[in-house]
């Protein structure tokens, strides 16, 4: 969504797409990605031991600092999202917030990620924000899934679904003047999913939330003539959906 967005898009309607997802986290957490363990791996820095993961959603990124042992803060605004991710990862403690206020103390942390969400926050107020709960040095992580359209058949998928999170050549997240040394790391890897996980993966986008039934009906209408007809494949068969997951990271100054 940020190829679309990116710093342009205004507060107002930034909070008006970010509340597509005040709602179904159980849906959003069982048909949406995870992410790479390279992803976590290069971001976190060595002897890292406490991290906050911000706009954390169901966890599906909070999964990866939990299982290198960091002890994590997640932070969403929405409570249904937080009420799965308190669900499948007890061991996080799960707070309502923002990018922008997150509640949290003073340089209490190594590393702050936001993953698939820093497109929905105003970037210098967040910047400005995480820096407060980074001790000096820490690591801000910046991590967006995307599909990768440099595969034909995929590109196509991702304009039928209205896949807003695909980059253009030459993004570059905005982050504030807290922050130094802004570099990025890619890991391509491949999501088996059914075709009907696909439907329900679209079904999840601020896109389709937002839409009335009429368009929500010639989607769902396109991605069956793509999947199955197009495409070929039958309903109950692994589709291999590749991905490509960007990483950015950059240290308090």
């Amino acid at each position: 969504m940020a190829a679309k967005h990116g710093p342009k898009l205004d507060s107002e309607r930034r909070r008006q797409l970010g509340s597509s997802f005040q709602d179904g986290g159980e849906h959003y957490h069982r048909v949406r990605p995870g992410y790479p363990a390279d992803s976590a791996d290069w971001l976190i820095p060595d002897g890292a031991r406490t991290a906050a993961d911000i706009g954390a959603g169901t966890g599906k990124f909070t999964a990866l600092l939990l299982e290198r042992g960091l002890a994590t803060t997640a932070v969403d605004p929405s409570e249904d999202m937080l009420a799965q991710l308190r669900k499948d990862f007890p061991e996080a403690t799960a707070l309502l917030g923002t990018a922008e206020a997150t509640g949290l103390a003073d340089s209490a942390f190594d590393v702050a990620t936001v993953a698939q969400a820093w497109h929905w926050c105003d970037p210098l107020p967040a910047s400005t924000e995480l820096a407060r709960i980074l001790r000096p040095g820490g690591v801000l992580g910046l991590v967006w899934n995307q599909l990768d359209t440099t595969v034909p058949w995929v590109h196509r998928l991702s304009r039928i679904m209205h896949a807003g999170d695909v980059h253009k050549a030459g993004f570059r997240p905005v982050v504030g003047p807290e922050f130094e040394g802004l570099e990025s790391h890619l890991s391509p890897w491949k999501d088996p999913l059914l075709p009907e996980d696909i439907m329900e993966l679209t079904k999840s986008r601020s896109y389709y939330l937002r839409a009335n039934e009429a368009t929500r009906a010639k989607v769902m209408g396109n991605l069956e003539w793509y999947l199955y007809e197009h495409l070929g494949h039958a309903p109950g068969e692994v589709i291999r959906l590749p991905y490509v997951t960007r990483s950015w990271r950059a240290r308090k100054v």
